[in-house]
């Protein structure tokens, strides 16, 4: 009898595992563009019956950092590949579970009632964008300031401009500033000027001039969400997925 019951409480103790593991919602780290995108996938997950993915956005930068610095989540979606680079360096990336999730496109955002800007090379643009302060995300780190200054450097027109730009700590923040009309001009995604309000897409970067904007998203190895999180992954990355992502303006892989 004895044996029985330790054999009783043996299995309890097994099963018990793998069903509190699959109760934790996943904690994501994510790109500060992404937040109404997740924020939809992540409510639609729910309405499946699974916990709800608790969502923490900031630069990719800041976020990176946090993670090789020892803090704990179960997924991270970087706006750029070289953030998400130097978190897989640190072997703290789970194999086989990077992927990329969405493209996005970059975009000069103005006044609701403002003027276009044409994207041509040179002194044409550079008089529009340095007539003021230019709000973008820090070039030295973040995502968005990397790729916008890699496309003024293309169009010819940093070298004019960089003396006006206002550096912020992420692309929502940068936009903030125009929201505020505390720039007249700010370089952003297209996603997150979607979402703005008082503010319009005043002129759209070519492909060419940056390199390609791709979200890789990962599982991460200091995460506790076990099979939730992996769950969420693969519904980020599901046709379903995908749809509510693009409904707020990002591009398919």
């Amino acid at each position: 009898m004895r044996r029985l019951i330790v054999l009783l409480f043996a299995l309890l103790a097994l099963f018990a595992v793998p069903a509190t593991a699959q109760s934790r919602a996943p904690l994501v780290l994510a790109a500060a563009s992404m937040q109404e995108a997740l924020t939809d996938a992540a409510a639609a997950w729910a309405a499946r019956g699974h916990p709800r993915p608790v969502l923490s956005f900031a630069a990719s930068s800041a976020l990176a950092r946090q993670i090789t610095a020892g803090g704990r989540a179960d997924l991270f979606v970087s706006a750029d590949a070289d953030w998400m680079d130097a978190v897989a360096k640190a072997g703290l990336i789970v194999p086989g579970t990077r992927a990329t999730l969405v493209r996005n496109r970059l975009v000069v955002v103005g006044p609701a009632n403002g003027r276009s800007v044409v994207a041509t090379r040179g002194a044409a643009l550079a008089k529009v964008l340095a007539a003021g302060p230019l709000a973008m995300a820090d070039p030295a780190a973040v995502p968005a300031g990397k790729y916008g200054e890699a496309a003024l450097r293309r169009l010819g027109a940093w070298d004019a401009v960089a003396p006006r730009v206002v550096r912020a700590e992420n692309v929502r923040a940068a936009l903030a500033l125009v929201e505020r009309g505390a720039a007249p001009y700010g370089i952003v995604y297209a996603t997150d000027a979607l979402a703005a309000r008082g503010v319009r897409i005043a002129g759209v970067f070519p492909a060419r001039s940056h390199a390609p904007i791709v979200y890789p998203v990962a599982r991460l190895t200091g995460g506790e969400a076990g099979r939730e999180a992996e769950g969420f992954r693969r519904f980020l990355l599901s046709r379903g997925g995908q749809a509510i992502l693009t409904q707020r303006g990002f591009v398919r892989p």
